[in-house]
């Protein structure tokens, strides 16, 4: 087994407060928020794999493999991850973990999943997750793969779709990340959210890395 993840980002939503589409293609700072990800994702990770529905042929230029939830009905997050978990046990069998992010954060930690594992190791449990301030971020996070038919009983079988639910059962770790000078987990949900990061955006540019 590897100790390097395999990551997924997160598109499978709606993204109804933004009128419907894919956030993940708003452009930010001269480049769309998912190729924001993917520069700053990719290189912390074995491989990355998208979880978007609907057509997958929309997402053909990115390179990246598009995997649709499982589990009808735009079923939440963990559907996504459970789909995120199913394609490494199929594909990248040698993957023990996966690691996820939403497709909707343009400006995430370039040590992100460096931070989650080690966090994870010393406090012995099998989970982590981000967290920013007040906020926990639960689907930016570190999923063991073995952990899959687990998820899958809970989803189909329980009915059960909040993520912290269904973590708090297993054991799980948040990891913090100052919100200065922006914080890394801040997401486009809205028009006006994406105007935001836009000025975020410019203000990284102009500073030193």
């Amino acid at each position: 087994m590897t100790e390097v993840p395999l990551g997924l980002v997160l598109a499978g939503g709606l993204a109804r407060r933004m009128g419907g589409g894919d956030k993940a293609r708003i452009r930010i700072g001269g480049a769309t928020i998912l190729e924001r990800v993917c520069a700053r994702f990719a290189p912390q990770c074995a491989a990355v794999i998208l979880n978007a529905n609907g057509d997958p042929a929309r997402f053909a230029d990115t390179g990246l493999a598009v995997v649709p939830d499982s589990v009808p009905g735009f079923a939440g997050p963990l559907a996504g991850i459970l789909a995120g978990l199913d394609w490494a046990a199929a594909h990248r069998p040698e993957i023990a973990d996966v690691a996820s992010v939403p497709g909707d954060c343009p400006f995430l930690p370039r040590d992100l999943v460096a931070r989650l594992a080690a966090a994870r190791s010393e406090a012995g449990v099998p989970l982590a997750c981000a967290r920013s301030g007040d906020w926990r971020h639960p689907v930016v996070g570190l999923w063991p793969v073995r952990l899959r038919e687990n998820l899958r009983h809970a989803l189909i079988d329980e009915d059960l779709h909040k993520i912290e639910i269904w973590t708090a059962r297993h054991g799980i770790i948040a990891v913090d990340w100052p919100v200065t000078p922006v914080d890394p987990f801040f997401n486009v949900n809205t028009p006006e959210d994406a105007e935001a990061a836009k000025r975020m955006a410019a203000a990284e540019a102009r500073s030193p890395d």
